[in-house]
């Protein structure tokens, strides 16, 4: 970010506005919403702005602003030219990206809820497409709400710090209380509030919760709405090495992130370790996440954790992800075909003992597709079982490396080429058995004959 969000406190605070054309007169409209004490350098005001002054709402000086009254300014608008940027006060000049220090977003505005939306100045348009979006979306009220919790907060401190109040306060915007406003106004919303109090009072707090959650293959467009829904009430997530970083920064500001990395034949976490995380921190009554790459049911050693959390009885949900065969449809060739085969079998490379144990000899047949997932240290071990049961050495093997993420890249090769296609691969690799790519659809294609 070139430009950093923030809320200054400006009132009663001193703010400048050069000049009097429309570009004045429009930032004056915004301005005079503010508790800003403003005041106009022009020796011509606009008639409106004249009427402004007349009604109190600003002061009309005549120009030029002084060093003094430069410096003592808590902003300044230039939307004429003018020489006070020098002053050390944060300077604005209209439609003037290069010599302002800051610039004004597109404002939402049910005070106190403020909504601002920027682009750094690139596209305002856009800027303005989704301030429309969320007017239309945010009730008019709102504001007001907002208002009346304030100072219902004393109150709510009678709640659990947390969870509970989080709960609380998200049942009364969301909940029955924009109605109780809207049918008795601010009488309504407060009578509803010392209902809502009770009814929380009352009741025992809620026991701790974990979400098994799918992350997908890394793009962070791929995370299902009910997945990300998760990591915003989430109070702890505790999530695998390859989950996308910009995944992670959905979740909210105040919740603890916990990585409990596993590395394929590499150093990890143990797998008892994160099972006594998740029941430690949902014994402490918070909303846990456990995010995993991927489908958590896709080789996430997901029983485990289940049978972990059964011997405590902790309650669970588990939110499905898009698995990286899946993801592989970047290909433009599907994973089943009419004609050709009617399932597919996932399976892995990296549990070597249980992987001994695969019906070899249907997946060797030539109707068949695998997905093969941590499969590049077992590259070799599965070319030789696979021709060992009769797979033709010329069989397709397409290799998906980084599915969805901006650094796939996809190699196209054969059986007998297998482990030479993967040697220099460092990153999570997916190898799809029977599978040839379009060409013109893969990102990176890379075409291996290693003749």
């Amino acid at each position: 970010m070139k430009y950093f969000p923030i809320f200054p406190n400006i009132e009663n605070q001193p703010i400048a506005v050069m000049g009097s054309g429309d570009a004045a007169v429009a930032k004056l409209r915004l301005l005079l919403q503010t508790e800003g004490q403003i005041t106009l350098y022009d020796d011509a005001p606009a008639p409106e702005i004249a009427t402004w002054a007349d009604a109190g709402l600003l002061t009309i000086s005549r120009p030029p602003m002084s060093a003094e009254q430069a410096r003592h300014a808590c902003l300044i608008h230039a939307a004429a030219k003018d020489d006070s940027r020098d002053a050390g006060t944060l300077f604005n000049w209209v439609d003037n990206l290069k010599n302002s220090d800051f610039i004004i977003p597109a404002i939402v505005d049910r005070d106190p809820v403020i909504v601002a939306i920027g682009t750094e100045g690139a596209a305002p348009v856009v800027a303005r497409a989704i301030k429309r979006v969320i007017e239309g979306r945010l009730p008019q009220a709102l504001g007001k709400l907002a208002k009346i919790g304030q100072a219902f907060r004393p109150q709510a401190d009678a709640l659990p710090f947390g969870r509970a109040r989080r709960d609380f306060w998200s049942a009364f915007y969301f909940g029955s209380d924009p109605t109780a406003y809207d049918a008795s106004g601010p009488e309504g919303a407060q009578a509803a509030l010392n209902e809502l109090l009770q009814v929380f009072t009352q009741h025992s707090p809620k026991q701790g919760h974990v979400d098994f959650g799918g992350a997908g293959p890394g793009d962070p467009t791929l995370l299902t709405h009910k997945a990300r829904l998760l990591l915003d009430e989430a109070d702890v997530v505790l999530y695998d090495r390859l989950v996308d970083p910009r995944i992670l920064e959905l979740a909210r500001r105040e919740a603890l992130v916990i990585e409990v990395g596993k590395t394929g034949f590499g150093p990890s976490m143990a797998q008892n370790e994160i099972n006594q995380l998740i029941i430690d921190h949902v014994g402490r009554g918070v909303q846990v996440v456990r995010l995993k790459s991927g489908d958590p049911s896709v080789f996430g050693r997901l029983d485990e954790e289940l049978e972990a959390i059964a011997a405590h009885d902790i309650s669970h949900s588990i939110v499905p992800g898009i698995t990286a065969a899946s993801a592989a449809a970047s290909l433009g060739r599907s994973l089943t075909q009419r004609g050709r085969n009617s399932g597919v079998r996932l399976i892995t490379g990296h549990d070597m003992a249980g992987f001994a144990d695969q019906d070899w000899r249907s997946m060797a047949a030539p109707d068949t597709v695998v997905a093969i997932y941590m499969g590049k240290k077992a590259a070799r071990f599965i070319q030789g079982r696979l021709m060992m049961h009769g797979a033709d050495a010329e069989t397709p093997i397409t290799v998906v490396e980084n599915v969805s993420r901006a650094d796939q890249r996809t190699i196209s090769t054969q059986l007998k080429h297998l482990p030479l296609a993967v040697r220099n691969l460092d990153d999570p690799t997916v190898l799809l058995y029977g599978v040839i790519p379009h060409m013109k659809s893969c990102k990176k294609y890379q075409e291996q004959n290693f003749e």
